[in-house]
């Protein structure tokens, strides 16, 4: 049985492109398992790092900004952004 968790998605001024972007808090992309193990074994940060690193595999960036602190963007439209939660989820559950 899978434990599929909403993504909070926010969203933020297009880039220079004028394309949309969207941010996640990095923890809406960690699996249930995952979360458990780092809060015990890993620092914030050590979290935040592999986060990232994990969704750079998805078209993911790190997302530079004071106003939204852990956040990870994802530049996709609207009817794009279902897709990435489906690769995400599909990633979770290790397929």
């Amino acid at each position: 049985m899978t434990t599929e968790h909403q993504i909070a998605w926010t969203r933020v001024k297009n880039d220079v492109n004028g394309n949309p972007r969207h941010v996640c808090h990095f923890t809406d992309l960690e699996t249930f398992n995952t979360r458990f193990y780092a809060r015990v074994n890993m620092t914030p940060s050590e979290r935040y790092a592999c986060a990232v690193k994990w969704a750079n595999a998805l078209g993911g960036r790190k997302y530079h900004n004071k106003s939204f602190g852990g956040g990870i963007v994802f530049t996709a439209y609207d009817c794009e952004l279902a897709g990435i939660v489906a690769r995400i989820h599909a990633m979770q559950e290790g397929k």
